[in-house]
């Protein structure tokens, strides 16, 4: 499996940007898709993941750190296999190396999820 991020870059302060990532391969089933980030010196941490719903009748379930709720918004194509991560009103404590990850069963694989992770953007905002 592949995972590819894009959308990076260089944004000042109250500024938005949207990643996006893809995952291709032989992907049998995709769970959930989420984004990481690390700082200079600090651990990688999560910002915000989406799982799929097994049911028509609820939505996908979202997750975000509590530093980003109500500024970031994550979606997902579960068609394409794709999400994106929205950043709106950025703060130079946003600026990190952003990293997809995907929790997937491949196909004629194992019946476990394994998580897999694309290389990182970088995103820096400037005050």
């Amino acid at each position: 499996v592949q995972v590819v991020e894009s959308g990076g870059g260089l944004v000042q302060t109250g500024g938005s940007l949207r990643l996006s990532c893809a995952a291709s391969g032989r992907i049998f089933r995709v769970n959930t898709l989420g984004w990481y980030r690390q700082a200079p010196g600090k651990q990688r941490e999560l910002v915000a993941a989406i799982t799929s719903s097994t049911s028509t009748n609820y939505a996908d379930s979202t997750n975000y750190a509590e530093s980003v709720k109500g500024r970031f918004t994550i979606g997902r194509d579960n068609a394409k296999n794709t999400v994106y991560l929205q950043m709106d009103s950025l703060k130079p404590e946003d600026t990190a190396v952003y990293y997809c990850v995907c929790s997937a069963r491949v196909t004629g694989g194992s019946p476990w999820y394994s998580d897999y992770w694309g290389q990182g953007t970088q995103v820096t905002v400037s005050s």
